[in-house]
Protein backbone atom coordinates (compact mmCIF):
# COMPACT_ATOMS: atom_id res chain seq x y z
CA UNK A 1 0.00 0.00 0.00
CA UNK A 2 1.58 3.31 -0.79
CA UNK A 3 2.46 5.72 1.94
CA UNK A 4 0.37 9.37 1.63
CA UNK A 5 3.27 10.97 2.96
CA UNK A 6 5.43 9.21 0.56
CA UNK A 7 3.78 10.67 -2.22
CA UNK A 8 3.08 14.13 -0.96
CA UNK A 9 7.24 14.10 -0.33
CA UNK A 10 7.62 12.59 -4.02
CA UNK A 11 5.37 15.51 -6.16
CA UNK A 12 7.39 17.79 -3.85
CA UNK A 13 4.87 19.05 -1.38
CA UNK A 14 7.10 21.76 1.16
CA UNK A 15 4.08 21.85 4.13
CA UNK A 16 2.42 18.48 4.84
CA UNK A 17 -0.35 18.20 7.21
CA UNK A 18 -1.24 14.44 7.39
CA UNK A 19 -4.86 13.48 7.38
CA UNK A 20 -7.44 10.75 8.85
CA UNK A 21 -7.70 9.27 5.59
CA UNK A 22 -8.70 10.23 1.92
CA UNK A 23 -11.55 10.07 1.72
CA UNK A 24 -11.89 11.74 4.93
CA UNK A 25 -9.02 14.65 4.94
CA UNK A 26 -10.74 16.55 7.73
CA UNK A 27 -13.20 14.38 9.64
CA UNK A 28 -13.67 11.19 10.71
CA UNK A 29 -17.33 9.47 10.50
CA UNK A 30 -16.69 7.25 13.61
CA UNK A 31 -16.66 10.25 15.71
CA UNK A 32 -19.14 12.18 17.76
CA UNK A 33 -20.08 15.82 16.11
CA UNK A 34 -18.17 17.18 18.69
CA UNK A 35 -15.28 14.85 18.43
CA UNK A 36 -15.44 15.28 14.61
CA UNK A 37 -15.48 19.51 15.16
CA UNK A 38 -12.71 19.37 17.44
CA UNK A 39 -10.54 16.40 15.27
CA UNK A 40 -11.41 19.76 12.08
CA UNK A 41 -10.53 22.76 14.13
CA UNK A 42 -7.26 21.22 15.31
CA UNK A 43 -6.44 20.62 12.04
CA UNK A 44 -7.35 23.14 10.11
CA UNK A 45 -5.21 25.39 12.86
CA UNK A 46 -2.29 23.23 12.08
CA UNK A 47 -2.12 23.92 8.43
CA UNK A 48 -2.73 27.98 9.27
CA UNK A 49 0.24 27.66 12.02
CA UNK A 50 2.17 25.13 9.00
CA UNK A 51 1.99 28.35 6.45
CA UNK A 52 3.50 30.66 8.75
CA UNK A 53 6.71 28.80 9.16
CA UNK A 54 9.72 29.09 6.93
CA UNK A 55 10.69 25.13 5.46
CA UNK A 56 13.31 24.13 3.29
CA UNK A 57 12.06 20.97 1.50
CA UNK A 58 9.36 18.93 2.35
CA UNK A 59 8.12 19.11 6.30
CA UNK A 60 5.72 17.37 7.91
CA UNK A 61 4.13 18.68 10.26
CA UNK A 62 2.88 16.78 14.03
CA UNK A 63 -0.78 16.85 13.98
Amino acid sequence: MCNLLDVAKTVGSNRIVPTVSVPYPLGDPNLSKEEEWTLRTHRVEVALDALTKEVEGPTVFKI
